[in-house]
């Protein structure tokens, strides 16, 4: 799931520092609390048959949707307990967690671009109608940049590059490495990290490209 909200460009100062700004077009910053994506067969066995997603609330990316839908996800150490459901439905189940989650789950997740899940990690999931256990799928998702071709023409970026990200914050400035680009003609610019990742820049929402 999303927390977001909209960048008034008229509003920001362009980060200044050491380091030099790629672009000056700011890239909204969200946190993705940990959620789960089912495919059909899992939804089945989860939620009943024939049951179908239940959209709550529309997601930055278009075409996504946090669900009424809730699951508890269980590792060998602990259980987290009611997490999200996000649709649409995929091909294979897919759950992203944050380390502290996996801390507290004792699951030894890998670091992965989404939709990377072979040889992940394994865990139980736990609906109103059944349960699941699944021997790949849980990932700490890489954190990354969605655009559309326009905006990486526009900040001089390609699909797959690496980049840095300066994400203002009135109390904690931070720069993150490792940033993927991801680019495709249905995305909406937009940044996405985990809890852990978000809390260290102290809910800053806008981010710049930096070199």
């Amino acid at each position: 799931m999303l927390f977001h909200g909209s960048v008034d460009e008229t509003k920001l100062s362009v980060p200044c520092g050491r380091m030099k700004t790629v672009m000056a077009k700011p890239i909204l910053v969200e946190v993705s609390v940990k959620h789960v994506h089912l495919c059909e067969a899992d939804l089945e066995i989860l939620f009943g048959e024939t049951h179908c997603l239940k959209n709550r609330k529309d997601l930055s990316q278009p075409g996504q949707y946090a669900c009424e839908e809730r699951v508890d996800v269980i590792g060998p150490k602990g259980v987290l307990k009611n997490i999200a459901v996000l649709g649409p439905l995929r091909p294979s189940t897919q759950i992203e967690l944050s380390m502290s989650d996996c801390r507290i789950a004792g699951i030894n997740a890998p670091i992965r671009e989404s939709g990377d899940i072979a040889g992940s990690a394994g865990c139980k999931i736990v609906g109103p109608c059944g349960k699941v256990e699944i021997d790949e799928g849980v990932i700490v998702a890489k954190r990354h940049i969605h655009m559309t071709p326009e905006d990486a023409k526009e900040l001089n970026v390609e699909n797959n590059e690496i980049v840095k990200v300066e994400v203002q914050s009135d109390i904690r400035g931070t720069i993150y490495g490792d940033v993927v680009v991801r680019v495709h003609e249905n995305f909406a610019l937009a940044m996405h990290l985990d809890t852990d990742e978000g809390n260290a820049a102290f809910g800053g929402t806008v981010g710049y490209i930096v070199k």
